[in-house]
């Protein structure tokens, strides 16, 4: 049975939420919502807070302060909580020795639900061949789509997804992908956090941004690439060097690009070729380079990593 979409229904409402481990905090005074019908992109650095705040969503880490509801309730109180909510943090929390319908069996008969869910999971998510075989034989792909085919045994409206295309080969990211969007379409809250910025790209509707457990941002993807992404201008001339000190005068913030380019940011293309033309400068190349989410994520980012590799 197909959810029926519920535009503008927020169904993750996390408020304040802080958690602390003795003197560290991990999460600091988070607030955002995650709604219905559209894929929510969770992103962050490594040690942002995101695991933390998603075990705190489903109630396997406690807050030390703020609340998380899902549909208007804590995650504790829900009375079957796989019907509200599907979870994937880890896919490796599997018993090798069941087969995979053996898993998901189990799961539907502790939770109440019908074997025929373990079937229509098993189609849905492109098991059905392997249904059989234990899960220890699978590989970390296989075991993310057993996971995956879990989460949606109860049929719930929330879905919760921690990194779910690792160890996918490019086809697994492109269904993983599809996946999530078809999931969205039919108005459920699905939350993944991810590193591959390029697949957030393509899948996500909206972005939660954080860094050392505070928020960074939290907006829609297109308007988040039209405030933090503004792209950079490629530029190539006879005379880099004198050229950049004209760009810089005026303003642009220029640094050096290869081949003797210049990569330029804070002018338009239209305005940098004005300047070339006013300063009688000949052109080989201007091109516009639109910002990707991956440069404006690792830009906007850059102060909260806690970690920082030397640069060539």
């Amino acid at each position: 049975m197909r959810a029926s979409r519920i535009p503008g229904m927020t169904s993750i409402d996390v408020r304040g939420l802080t958690k602390r481990y003795g003197p560290r905090t991990v999460v600091d005074d988070l607030s955002f919502t995650v709604s219905a019908g559209q894929v929510t992109g969770f992103l962050g650095p490594n040690g942002a807070g995101k695991s933390t705040t998603m075990r705190m969503i489903v109630g396997l880490a406690a807050p030390s302060a703020g609340s998380v509801t899902i549909a208007g309730r804590r995650y504790r109180d829900l009375p079957v909580p796989l019907t509200q909510v599907g979870a994937l943090l880890d896919a490796g929390a599997v018993h090798g020795g069941r087969t995979a319908y053996h898993h998901l069996l189990a799961l539907a008969a502790s939770n109440g639900l019908p074997r025929r869910r373990v079937a229509e999971v098993l189609v849905r998510t492109g098991m059905e061949g392997v249904a059989g075989r234990r899960a220890g034989e699978f590989s970390l792909g296989m075991r993310q789509r057993l996971g995956i085919a879990a989460t949606l045994l109860g049929d719930p409206r929330v879905l919760i997804f921690d990194e779910p295309v690792n160890g996918l080969d490019p086809e697994g990211i492109r269904w993983i992908r599809d996946f999530m969007r078809s999931l969205a379409r039919e108005g459920r809250a699905v939350l993944v956090s991810s590193h591959l910025m390029s697949e957030m790209a393509q899948t996500a509707d909206h972005l939660v941004v954080i860094g050392r457990g505070r928020l960074i941002a939290d907006t829609g993807m297109s308007e988040f690439m039209r405030a933090n992404g503004e792209g950079t201008v490629l530029v190539r001339t006879a005379d880099p060097a004198a050229f950049a000190q004209r760009l810089s005068t005026a303003g642009a913030t220029v640094r050096e690009g290869s081949e003797s380019s210049l990569v330029v940011s804070g002018m338009t293309g239209e305005q940098i070729g004005k300047l070339a033309a006013y300063h009688g400068v000949a052109l080989s190349e201007l091109s516009p380079q639109r910002a990707s989410l991956e440069d404006v994520f690792m830009e906007l980012t850059s102060d909260s990593l806690d970690y920082q590799g030397a640069t060539a």
